[in-house]
């Protein structure tokens, strides 16, 4: 295999560095080992590969091993300096820029060197913050949606990783345990620990180095999704991953570590087994399916997504709603009509207010789900809808089938209807003619403003993490 301008660079400098120690010149090496300096120059630049025979003379000549001019290190500061620029210069991220590269000279001081290394690193930092424009983004997360959607939800290699890693802790069956998950910590060499000061950009912090996995306090409302988080955090290291160098790629790793900690909490042989029965019985429904595995209504909701079409041969579809109609979260094989951008992206499109995920929000009692079937011009739709609320505002979990498949759930026999005729909008986005007619002109309300709507995508490797903040977190737990 041919040594790469890397390596033939670095040789270059140790010949250079030994020759100089030497106080030989080019002239006067070449004379010792009968090559003319011209040749041995290129040999110093990194432009060309000496024969074996001749690194032997050089070696002789310079009083050292082979080996000290083969060692892949630079021989000095100043050297470490000059091919750092070297790579720097040679990566797209400058080549893109089209400016002619910087020659090293002897006379160069190091603090020219160093301030002209100082705006690489700077340029590198910046293209590895920049991590994606809004209209990447979503294109992004529809690539990453459709891709689930051939594979109906389903990665195999992930819930086999989650059944070997809960075997080897221990657990048979029920609800996950806050200690079973701890000693599935243990056994990776983690620590669970219990903070009040997690940064506020982070849902956790690992700490590789201390073998620590930082999480909030277990007395905080809702506490039971720490079992979530704690195996999110732990799901990097099982499935080996790297700084996110995309923000695709960063959606693919959140994506993982979240089927990871659903295949944990809800394992799939015991889940498929309950649901089989449940289908059995005719009584397939979301929230026995959440209290046997005591986790949220939303997390069973998306669970099933990766499960009924795969061992029930039942399609769906999932959405999370929120009271303005807005879709936050998404998954459908089953042809449900959605609204979507030019990019193909649902998220964050108004879903019609026909559906149940909208009607939910009218319903007097929101303690138990809502049912209906809505038909629409891609066929009639069975849908069972919970609402919630958080500090954010209300929210809408929805999963439904086509009607042929509404025969296995409880629910089934619900008398609500709707018709959707979106995406026309005489559906449900044109006001009534007549109250058109009566308040047109006459209506004058103050829009909310969405502030999302100036915000910048977050930056940075770890996209919105203040990488700061969690540095002096972890440097102040480091020697308690």
């Amino acid at each position: 295999m041919a040594p790469t301008t890397l390596v033939l660079s670095t040789l270059g400098h140790r010949i250079r560095h030994y020759r100089t120690s030497r106080g030989l010149t080019l002239d006067q090496l070449g004379e010792r080992v009968g090559v003319a300096g011209s040749q041995l120059s290129l040999i110093e630049n990194g432009k060309r590969e000496p024969k074996l025979s001749l690194l032997q003379q050089i070696a002789e000549a310079t009083h050292v091993e082979v080996a000290d001019l083969l060692a892949p290190e630079p021989p000095n500061p100043r050297a470490a300096r000059e091919l750092e620029l070297e790579r720097a210069q040679r990566s797209p991220v400058f080549q893109r820029l089209g400016i002619p590269p910087v020659r090293v000279s002897k006379t160069m001081s190091d603090e020219t060197l160093e301030s002209i290394l100082g705006l690489h690193r700077e340029l590198a930092r910046r293209e590895r913050e920049a991590i994606a424009t809004p209209e990447e983004a979503r294109r992004a997360n529809t690539d990453l949606r459709l891709w689930m959607r051939e594979r109906n939800n389903y990665l195999p290699e992930i819930e086999q990783l989650a059944e070997k890693q809960l075997r080897a802790a221990g657990h048979t069956s029920g609800a996950l345990t806050h200690r079973t998950v701890s000693i599935m910590a243990d056994q990776l060499g983690f620590e669970l620990i219990y903070v009040n000061d997690l940064p506020h950009s982070a849902r956790s912090v690992m700490d590789l180095q201390n073998g620590r996995i930082y999480l909030p306090p277990a007395s905080i409302p809702g506490g039971h999704g720490l079992r979530s988080m704690a195996l999110q955090a732990m799901a990097h290291r099982l499935l080996d991953h790297s700084p996110p160098s995309d923000y695709a790629h960063f959606l693919r790793q959140r994506l993982e570590i979240n089927y990871f900690a659903a295949a944990c909490l809800m394992p799939e042989q015991a889940s498929v087994a309950f649901l089989q029965q449940a289908k059995k019985d005719r009584n397939l429904a979301v929230e026995d399916f959440r209290d046997a595995f005591g986790v949220t209504h939303e997390a069973a909701g998306m669970r099933l997504t990766n499960l009924l079409t795969e061992h029930l041969d039942i399609p769906l579809h999932f959405l999370r709603v929120d009271a303005s109609g807005g879709i936050s979260r998404v998954y459908e094989n089953d042809e449900l009509p959605l609204p979507m951008d030019v990019t193909g992206s649902v998220e964050g499109q108004i879903l019609c207010a026909k559906f149940a995920a909208r009607s939910a929000f009218q319903v007097q009692n929101r303690t138990t789900e809502h049912y209906q079937y809505t038909d629409t011009p891609a066929g009639t739709f069975w849908c069972s809808s919970q609402t919630g609320s958080t500090s954010d505002g209300e929210f809408s979990i929805t999963v439904g089938v086509p009607f042929d498949d509404a025969r296995w759930f409880r629910g089934r026999e619900t008398q609500a209807r709707a018709t959707s005729t979106c995406p026309d909008d005489a559906c449900c986005r044109r006001p009534d003619e007549e109250l058109t007619r009566r308040w047109e002109g006459s209506a004058w309300p103050s829009a909310r403003v969405h502030m999302q709507m100036f915000s910048p995508l977050p930056r940075g490797a770890f996209p919105g993490v203040d990488e700061g903040e969690v540095y002096a977190f972890l440097d102040r737990h480091a020697s308690r």
